[in-house]
């Protein structure tokens, strides 16, 4: 018998290619305050919902760090950039998708970006109408990596963190779906998993339409 239930996708990195960006443009945000980014460093900001992003920059660049300034001027940074350019949907999103409703599944997407922005970017590309639900970070206490906002996601559709598919991309994110309980698959973006995080993972897969082939798999 299967035991997925409702299939629960981070966004940015996962459904829409736009994780690389948050690599570009926090550095460039922050050197507009004085500060410089590393490359690893803007990696390890993937997917870090509050308050462990604040935390993280103030512990890097010192506790004077305006935090609310340097992320807005992210955004707007972002913004500018991807109203020129567009955003891509990432390969076999749709494709899975479809398959996810015609089998029945339940989808929802669990971001660490503001809800009314996820529902944006969703809509531009044409994938909201798949998701049955979008959660964002900022509806729980603590976003990624801890566990809220995936287990809120399971509670919002009815169903136990057992019987959900978490997709993500980056580290954070899966540690996130992996302490609420939910069978973590990772389609990785920017970086590989190491041998610690294969640990947290059910699978890992090239492609969103190789999701495909795990669905139905007795756990």
């Amino acid at each position: 018998m299967a035991w997925i239930r409702a299939v629960l996708f981070d966004m940015d990195g996962t459904l829409i290619d736009t994780e690389k960006y948050y690599r570009v443009f926090w550095p460039r945000a922050l050197a507009e305050f004085g500060f410089e980014m590393t490359d690893q460093q803007a990696l390890a900001m993937r997917s870090l919902g509050r308050p462990f992003a604040p935390m993280q920059l103030r512990q890097w660049f010192g506790e004077t760090l305006d935090y609310e300034a340097v992320r807005e001027r992210r955004k707007r940074l972002m913004e500018e950039f991807l109203k020129q350019e567009g955003i891509r949907v990432k390969p076999g999103a749709q494709e899975l998708l479809e398959y996810l409703r015609k089998c029945g599944i339940l989808a929802a997407v669990a971001t660490a970006t503001g809800r009314e922005r996820a529902c944006e970017c969703l809509e531009q590309v044409g994938l909201l109408g798949y998701f049955d639900r979008v959660i964002s970070a900022t509806q729980v206490k603590e976003g990624k990596p801890s566990p809220d906002i995936y287990l809120f996601a399971c509670e919002s559709l009815g169903r136990k963190p057992q019987e959900c598919m978490a997709v993500e991309d980056s580290p954070n994110g899966v540690m996130s779906a992996y302490r609420a309980g939910c069978r973590v698959v990772m389609v990785p973006d920017q970086t590989m998993p190491d041998r610690q995080l294969e640990k947290c993972l059910y699978a890992r897969v090239d492609t969103l339409k190789d999701i495909k082939a795990l669905i139905g798999v007795d756990g």
